[in-house]
């Protein structure tokens, strides 16, 4: 008799496991709010930050020439400087007080200098200068003015040493050029562009926290909709903690499995970003970071009340949750108070571990850190989410309860008046 109420019991709450991933999964389909951020988000802000970033690099940014030399060499160096693809000179101003107007009027993004005694300088066989001025309020304008001006500057000086030395064989001017041959390597990231690091840590955290918005919007829908606005309804297929965060958790994972796989295979081949890794290295990475991201979600969801609560306290957290994940900003520069605050959440080593796995090929081994994190934070949460939705059902029996007791005591006081 124990052995079939066992089976019995077991069997019931499979069933109630199924029933509840059945309703909220047609929850997910029927609510317009958690549709959106399920769905149309997940497929959407991908093509447009991609879009946004497509180019990977500045280029053509405009610059203002201030030429104080008027001297053959002055105006071959501005000319050289204007023919790279990252420099434009719009203007060539007569001193740097009109250089500085046409900067204030952003009609261009940097100044080039050139002092007067800049050719006299370098007849005499002295050193001489080129000064730069560039608006730092965007780092790729200065990172083209920077570039565009040493390149150039680079090659000059190889005609001048080579004029200067007198050799006579091409060899004996390639050395004396460049005594110490280097080669530059962009490891990962061969256009040194934007869009290449940007971009895979976007996508991760997008993960996250539509999961966040999403089950946030369910838990408030669920608080309005229940009479004693308990997380859990008061039915008897929700009378079991697994089977209710099972059930949830299953409808959730289905859904992300396919936007993950739409946002981190198709959307990097659509726009030809770096994608190197293993696809089964990165099939056993996403999944204990889905498995975080769901629990971490559902966990938090007991602090959402109504349906707009979820946007004012998640929203807000995305931009600095991609600088503390050590990507946007380097890891070794953030202060330890928010390093071990980043800890908490799965996108810090979501993210790490997926660029390392998609754009260096990193294998399992070489992320054993982030995956190992991931899975521990899987396993925190799951126990945080089934001590949530206990407490829950407690809290939503004892409203019951009172419920019962109250309509009780009403209907014998009604009986004893007649």
């Amino acid at each position: 008799m124990k052995h079939i109420k066992l089976k019995d019991k077991v069997t019931q709450g499979v069933n109630d496991l199924f029933y509840i991933w059945k309703q909220e999964f047609q929850t997910t389909f029927r609510d317009q709010g958690v549709l959106i951020f399920f769905i149309l988000v997940p497929l959407a802000y991908p093509l447009v930050y991609s879009f946004i970033y497509n180019n990977e690099v500045v280029r053509e940014v405009p610059a203002i020439a201030v030429d104080d030399s008027h001297s053959s060499l002055s105006r071959e160096y501005l000319r050289k400087v204007d023919a790279t693809p990252d420099i434009e000179i719009v203007s060539h101003c007569a001193d740097m007080e009109e250089a500085k107007l046409m900067l204030k009027e952003r009609k261009a993004y940097g100044v080039i200098y050139i002092p007067s005694d800049f050719s006299d300088r370098i007849v005499k066989g002295e050193q001489t200068q080129v000064s730069i001025y560039c608006d730092m309020s965007g780092l790729l304008y200065y990172k083209s003015m920077l570039l565009a001006n040493t390149q150039v500057s680079l090659a000059m000086n190889e005609k001048i040493k080579i004029a200067r030395s007198g050799n006579t064989t091409e060899r004996e001017d390639e050395i004396t050029a460049y005594p110490i041959r280097y080669e530059e390597v962009s490891m990962f990231n061969p256009a040194t562009g934007f869009a290449a690091f940007l971009i895979p840590a976007v996508l991760i955290l997008i993960i996250q926290q539509t999961l966040l918005l999403g089950i946030g919007l369910s838990a408030g829908t669920a608080r309005e909709q229940n009479r004693f606005k308990d997380l859990v309804p008061i039915n008897r297929h929700y009378n079991g903690t697994l089977r209710i965060v099972l059930g949830k958790g299953l409808s959730y994972f289905m859904v992300y499995t396919i936007v993950s796989f739409y946002m981190l295979c198709i959307v990097p081949r659509l726009f030809s970003l770096n994608q190197i890794g293993q696809p089964g290295t990165l099939a056993l990475f996403i999944l204990p970071y889905l498995a975080a991201c769901i629990f971490f979600a559902m966990t938090a969801s007991i602090a959402i009340r109504n349906r707009e609560t979820c946007m004012l306290i998640f929203v807000f957290t995305s931009l600095p949750l991609l600088f503390i994940s050590g990507i946007s900003w380097p890891g070794a520069a953030i202060p330890p108070f928010w390093r071990y605050v980043s800890y908490l959440f799965p996108s810090t080593f979501g993210i790490n571990g997926f660029v390392k796995i998609n754009n260096m090929g990193a294998t399992l081994n070489e992320v054993a850190f982030e995956y190992k994190s991931l899975w521990l934070q899987a396993g925190i949460y799951f126990v945080t989410t089934c001590v949530v939705y206990r407490w829950q059902i407690i809290t939503s029996r004892k409203h019951a309860i009172e419920k019962y007791r109250e309509m009780k005591a009403k209907k014998e006081l009604r009986a004893s008046a007649t």
